[in-house]
């Protein structure tokens, strides 16, 4: 399994460095974001099983040919206490390796979303508290504060929209409308799973930039499907106000903005915000401003069947036999 483990650990340095920078800048995800959160997932999944595998293939190469034969030879190890020709301390420590790391990462994985489950009680306590029920919206809890504010709080049956009064004094009924279907959006397709599984890579792997990175990219793919979603039943520039009013804080006054007149980039008075939550709201405004076609059914074909392949290859490599040196 030489070649397997060798032919693993360079797929998992393509798909934790190089990989994840390129699909970062690439233009074509806001095109298609779906197509693009499938392949982010599966350079994610990819990634793991191959570092995972190539440490462990490496490590099972005295006991078999392959990934099956070598667990079964290790299982008769451990329970038989049969000898293992060439099972040296360097192939113990690639085994230890490979194990460490894969409870490091479902550890993480779990000890994130015990987290985030625990600050969304947190959360939910403060605003039984401080809110009230909409008379117009189920689901949906305003908040007495005067900055313009909507979120959702994902929670399964308990899942609510959150409002400020602010930012139902300065939308319009139609501003407010694409607001709301927005944050369903999020609820409804519950970007918050993937939100869960990126956070939870960039908490086990804090040195790798690239898991920055594709939380980042995530973020944003998200939010530019549930524009898409707002886009079914508001129009573009309706969207567009009102996406400037929540990021601004206020109501632009005419002529003073590049959102009320029309022209210019409005992504530019955002500058104020928060880094991260000014470039995802930037890239959204510029998206819905200057729409381009969306990804050919072609194109996203194959960036689909990309994503298959990157599953696949890791896992044949690690089941098929023949491939010792």
């Amino acid at each position: 399994m030489f070649l397997a483990s060798y032919l693993l650990a360079a797929l998992a340095v393509i798909l934790a460095w190089p990989a994840p920078i390129m699909l970062s800048r690439a233009r074509w995800t806001a095109r298609s974001p779906e197509t693009a959160l499938v392949l982010w997932q599966a350079i994610a999944l990819a990634g793991g099983l191959s570092m995972i595998g190539a440490m462990l293939t490496w490590g099972l190469e005295p006991l078999g040919e392959n990934l099956l034969q070598g667990l079964r030879g290790l299982t008769g190890l451990l329970l038989d206490d049969s000898p293992a020709a060439g099972l040296d301390l360097i192939h113990v420590f690639a085994l230890s390796a490979a194990l460490l790391l894969t409870v490091h990462l479902v550890f993480t994985l779990l000890l994130t979303y015990y987290k985030i489950r625990k600050q969304r009680g947190r959360h939910r306590d403060l605003l039984n508290l401080l809110s009230s029920p909409s008379a117009d919206s189920p689901r949906t809890l305003v908040i007495n504060h005067p900055a313009p504010v909507a979120y959702c709080l994902p929670g399964g049956g308990g899942s609510v929209t959150v409002l400020s009064n602010g930012l139902l004094e300065l939308l319009s009924p139609e501003e407010l409308q694409a607001v709301m279907t927005h944050e369903k959006a999020h609820l409804d397709q519950r970007h918050d799973l993937l939100l869960w599984a990126f956070a939870a890579w960039r908490s086990a792997l804090p040195w790798l930039p690239t898991s920055k990175l594709a939380r980042t990219a995530v973020n944003e793919l998200t939010e530019m499907l549930a524009d898409d979603h707002a886009l079914k039943t508001s129009d573009r520039e309706t969207l567009v106000r009102a996406i400037a009013v929540v990021a601004a804080g206020e109501r632009p006054q005419p002529g003073a903005g590049a959102v009320a007149t029309g022209v210019g980039d409005p992504a530019k008075a955002l500058l104020g915000a928060a880094e991260t939550e000014t470039f995802v709201t930037a890239h959204r405004l510029r998206r819905l401003l200057s729409p381009v076609p969306g990804l050919g059914r072609p194109a996203q074909s194959a960036v689909l069947l990309g994503s298959a392949l990157l599953l696949a290859v890791p896992t044949v490599l690690l089941v098929a036999p023949g491939l010792a040196s």
